[in-house]
């Protein structure tokens, strides 16, 4: 009662703090958002419920890819949900087969697995890779190989193949067989396969890390991993949750690289908003994953993938995805700019509309300070861990955006570098 009568009270608020308060009374803490609460959103903008408006370069974790609110999205929700909205995995839907169809049209796969978070879709991939090593080799393939500072999601087994240890700590003991090797580094891979190698059943990773610091996978890495696997009969799992749907200017980044993997996972800018995701996989890797051995309740949702298939006919056209190289070199011209008048970062990598700037050694551990002093400035940012500022905007972003979200760029980094000048 006290919660309801709560919100009420909000409800004929102007502030942000209210709502913001309610989050910690109501919220189990294991989040610490923002103080602005966002209340409505178009295109590459973002108001909240003060009235403020935001430039969104973080795009919900780079799920947006869209922006916010966009028309065609809405109508394929809307125009879905007067139809039908969930049928659970006992029957099939015609939005499923089409995005399913589009999917496999636009990639390597045969084959298509639906579930609503990355997580889930690299659990799939995961449990999928040790089936098949488990059905055509022997028991003990079952090792997988991941890499530090990678992030696989959030799910115990997602987690702990993830190589940041402090997202599965305290949780008790981890799933067995997986280990991890530094990022980009070819010949300790090829050390490891020397000596594992019969007993690996895949190898997993990001081809340009995103929450571990938006480090691109180089060429030589992702090959090497490819002749390993196929050598030692492996899966190569590549997570493009993160990477896929455009980001990178590519539909996934794997295409750029040009090394195809066994199984690709995707999520985030698949339902830009909508919770969606899929494993995509050939025939001969598909066919392991038999009738009753891995399910979802929600995966295949009508509504999700009515949506997402909109959206893949939107970002999978030449225009959108030279629009993604187009303002990536904007972009990053104009940071380096900013950098260089502020000295503020090392580098500036990532690939795409997925960025990373890394923080000059003198401002190491401040990247979150960085991150509030734009949103004071009305430019939404995020964070790759303590040293890197992370930005993600709509790949449909126009040129006019970009230069306004630079010039609010420079007013937080002005703001920085006198926070940060010797007293």
């Amino acid at each position: 009662m006290s919660v309801e009568l709560s919100i009420a009270e909000d409800q004929s608020c102007t502030g942000t703090s209210h709502w913001r308060d309610l989050h910690d009374r109501v919220m189990m803490p294991n989040y610490a958002p923002l103080n602005m609460v966002p209340a409505h959103g178009q295109g590459s903008w973002l108001w909240d419920d003060a009235g403020n408006r935001y430039l969104d370069f973080a795009g919900g974790i780079a799920v947006s890819a869209l922006g916010h609110a966009n028309p065609e999205l809405v109508e394929a929700l809307t125009s879905q949900a007067r139809k039908l909205w969930h049928v659970s995995n006992i029957l099939t839907n015609q939005p499923a087969l089409e995005l399913a169809s589009k999917l496999i049209d636009a990639t390597f796969a045969d084959r298509v697995f639906f579930a609503n978070s990355g997580s889930e879709a690299n659990e799939a991939a995961l449990k999928l890779a040790r089936r098949v090593a488990q059905d055509r080799y022997a028991e003990d393939k079952h090792e997988i190989l991941a890499f530090e500072n990678a992030f696989h999601g959030r799910t115990f087994f997602t987690v702990s193949v993830g190589g940041q240890s402090k997202y599965s700590q305290g949780f008790g003991p981890n799933p067995a067989g997986i280990s991890h090797l530094p990022y980009n580094h070819s010949q300790a891979a090829v050390d490891w396969f020397d000596k594992h190698g019969d007993r690996t059943c895949a190898v997993i990773l990001e081809p340009c890390q995103g929450e571990g610091g938006v480090t691109p996978a180089t060429k030589e890495f992702v090959d090497t991993l490819r002749a390993c696997c196929d050598r030692y009969n492996a899966l190569l799992i590549f997570d493009e949750v993160q990477t896929g749907m455009g980001r990178s200017g590519a539909l996934y980044l794997h295409e750029k690289l040009d090394v195809i993997p066994d199984i690709l996972t995707t999520a985030k800018a698949l339902g830009c908003g909508f919770p969606v995701s899929a494993a995509l996989t050939t025939d001969k890797v598909a066919e392991h994953l038999a009738v009753g051995t891995h399910g979802s309740t929600f995966g295949g949702n009508p509504m999700a993938c009515a949506v997402a298939s909109k959206v893949v006919d939107i970002i999978n056209t030449p225009e959108m995805l030279s629009n993604v190289d187009q303002r990536s070199k904007q972009l990053v011209s104009g940071l380096e700019d900013i950098s260089q008048r502020y000295r503020l970062f090392t580098e500036i990598r990532g690939t795409g509309l997925l960025l990373g700037c890394v923080l000059m050694e003198q401002h190491m551990e401040k990247a979150r300070d960085l991150m509030t002093l734009c949103n004071e400035s009305g430019l939404l940012t995020l964070v790759a861990g303590p040293n890197v500022l992370r930005l993600a905007p709509p790949l449909n972003i126009s040129e006019s955006e970009v230069a306004e979200g630079l010039a609010r760029m420079d007013e937080a980094a002005s703001r920085f570098a006198k926070s940060v000048e010797p007293s």
